[in-house]
């Protein structure tokens, strides 16, 4: 392996430590080496709004890194946001080569980043380990390039694959440390979304305790009782209830009342689920949320299944049976009718969590 692929892999493991902090932006690493190969600085994005990751990494190389090498897992940005063009301070610290993991698709950077570098007669090196790179920024590519969330689904099933009884009761399937893992997931994201019969049958909160380093808005797709605990407890997280219930608007009082959001999806030119449920990922995606908890029901991951918009599952397999041809099922939907089309995980993660198969992995849309 090269150096500058050693480089890369280091600057993929500081970007991870990004996650759930920088969003909507990249999670971006960085490393800079002196002229004699040395590590001089590392860095990377650690909060939404704060200093790139080359700019840090500059930082603590310091006069170091004049004649060096600067590897990073994205683009140079070359645009003003909130912070200043990372383009300008590389070029400013005497940097003279820039390995790159991916282009950057922002189209206020998209290949505009690395042609300024090479004006000021920096040489420039893209596409290394850039597959890697692209698994650790999947869910910026997919809001960037696609305009809509990162999918991850979500859910606990018996060992016979039921998410609840044929009566609805589902409380509780999985054990503490699966739940755990749970609100480590809604500490993480930008929504957290569930179906209106999961939304009654359960009545949850959605909120992460402890809290995480984000505040998830809950989304429930279509109605919710005002009296629930996703509507009295909006003082603790934002709400949106995404409905086609246009004949009483005036049930939503209360809750609009107590700064809930009622996003109302018109049947006239949303007529089936499937245009409700793209018309909803645009919207979340318009709104710069990055990553999206789906936690069920049955109905509304199968119609997401359909969709194809499913990017990432978390399962957790409890040992016990409860049969029943009626039984709820983790996805409903129309599904496949080809079992070679099947979906597959990229990678497929499996651990016991007090006594709980937890598996997860993102889907591999390339096979099957």
């Amino acid at each position: 392996m090269s150096v500058d692929h050693e480089l890369m892999l280091r600057a993929i493991e500081l970007a991870e430590r990004g996650v759930g902090q920088v969003e909507p932006n990249p999670m971006v690493g960085c490393v800079v080496v002196d002229s004699g190969g040395e590590i001089v600085g590392e860095g990377w994005h650690e909060r939404f709004g704060g200093p790139h990751a080359e700019i840090n990494a500059l930082a603590a190389a310091g006069a170091r890194a004049r004649g060096g090498t600067l590897v990073g897992t994205l683009e140079p940005c070359c645009h003003t946001g909130k912070t200043g063009p990372c383009t300008q301070a590389i070029i400013a610290a005497g940097v003279k080569r820039v390995v790159v993991g991916l282009r950057d698709p922002f189209p206020q950077v998209d290949g505009g980043g690395i042609a300024e570098l090479k004006a000021a007669g920096i040489e420039c090196v893209v596409g290394v380990e850039a597959a890697r790179v692209e698994r650790t920024m999947a869910p910026y590519l997919m809001l960037v390039t696609q305009g809509r969330p990162w999918v991850i689904a979500k859910w606990a099933m018996t060992l016979d694959g039921k998410i609840a009884t044929h009566s609805g009761s589902s409380q509780w399937i999985s054990g503490p440390g699966a739940r755990e893992i749970v609100h480590q997931l809604r500490g993480r994201v930008d929504a957290s979304v569930v179906g209106a019969r999961t939304a009654k049958l359960d009545d949850p909160r959605l909120t992460a305790r402890p809290a995480g380093s984000r505040v998830a808005t809950r989304v429930v797709v279509g109605d919710i009782d005002p009296q629930s605990q996703l509507a009295t407890s909006l003082d603790q997280a934002p709400l949106i209830v995404a409905t086609t219930k246009l004949d009483c608007p005036e049930r939503y009082d209360r809750v609009v009342a107590d700064g809930g959001e009622v996003l109302w999806l018109p049947l006239d030119q949303l007529p089936d689920r499937a245009a409700q449920l793209e018309f909803l990922l645009a919207e979340l995606g318009r709104r710069r949320m990055t990553n999206i908890l789906v936690e069920g029901g049955g109905r509304l991951l199968g119609s997401l299944f359909d969709l194809n918009a499913i990017d990432e599952v978390h399962v957790f397999v409890a040992p016990k049976l409860v049969g029943g041809i009626n039984a709820v099922s983790p996805i409903a939907g129309v599904g496949l009718a080809d079992m070679a089309a099947a979906w597959r995980l990229a990678t497929a993660n499996w651990q016991n969590v007090d006594g709980d198969l937890y598996m997860s992995g993102r889907v591999d849309r390339s096979v099957g």
